[in-house]
């Protein structure tokens, strides 16, 4: 709730919207650009055949060449675009989360389930309405594994690292500094919101904490277990720990989450 409320907060909603207007002006600009260039010159074939002159063909079948390089670029970087400004705001509107809640790691646990769901795709989701969901509506199209480049919305566990990594405070500035921090590159968060602010991180309610305490003794007897069934337990370099069972013959072993190849230690 806090992240679709900091949408509405920052205006998200006609950003996007005018950013939908400008990406279909562009198209709609480069398509009619080539299409003129091309019937001007299928119209003026005929007149430069019966005056014999070569110069002018040559240019309008630069010119055309430019038309068609034009007609696909410009829709082409216009999409990049769009989908750099897409994924830069649900960044902010994790931060803007994490400042109204003042509880990062209520966020990241919702994302966490979301990218854990098995529930089918939504039926009625496409390109256009993506950028509307709080996480990449197309995982059951493989889309996650695109370039992220090409997609609407950020890494999920990337969004996950940048909150659990906040562990000074809620502003906008320790976010900025978080996302530092993971990303290596430059923050997000505009400068103007970047003001020296103190937003303590708030602690989880007591029902939560004793549904966590549960939940981690009911995880640790668990682990008992399998280290008494001979599991051997891996700690891969993105924090996903992994537990793999004794009849598991390969010698090693893919991490689900961020996709590296772990070496599993010899008995």
């Amino acid at each position: 709730m806090a992240h679709e409320v900091s949408h509405i907060l920052h205006r998200d909603i006609l950003f996007v919207t005018l950013a939908g207007i400008m990406l279909g002006s562009i198209v709609l600009l480069s398509q009619v650009f080539l299409r003129g260039m091309f019937y001007s010159s299928m119209g003026g074939r005929g007149r430069r055949y019966s005056s014999g002159g070569k110069g002018g063909g040559v240019a309008q079948l630069i010119m055309l060449a430019i038309a068609i390089i034009a007609a696909i670029l410009a829709p082409l970087m216009a999409y990049l675009l769009y989908f750099a400004i897409s994924r830069k705001r649900e960044y902010l509107a994790d931060a803007g989360a994490a400042r109204l809640t003042r509880y990062p790691e209520g966020l990241a646990g919702a994302l966490e389930k979301i990218a854990n769901d098995k529930s089918p795709q939504l039926a009625s989701v496409n390109k256009v309405t993506a950028p509307m969901y709080i996480v990449n509506p197309f995982k059951k199209k493989k889309q996650m594994k695109l370039s992220d480049l090409t997609s609407t919305h950020p890494p999920i566990s990337e969004r996950i690292k940048i909150l659990r990594n906040m562990t000074h405070g809620a502003s906008f500035k320790d976010y900025s500094d978080s996302f530092s921090a993971v990303t290596n590159t430059k923050t997000v968060v505009p400068p103007t919101a970047l003001t020296k602010e103190d937003i303590a991180l708030r602690e989880a309610s007591v029902e939560a904490k004793k549904k966590e305490r549960l939940e981690t003794q009911m995880r640790q007897v668990g682990d008992i277990m399998r280290r008494v069934n001979q599991f051997v337990f891996l700690t891969c370099l993105c924090g996903l720990k992994l537990k793999i069972p004794p009849n598991y013959k390969p010698d090693k072993v893919g991490c689900p989450r961020c996709k590296r190849t772990l070496d599993i230690p010899k008995k």
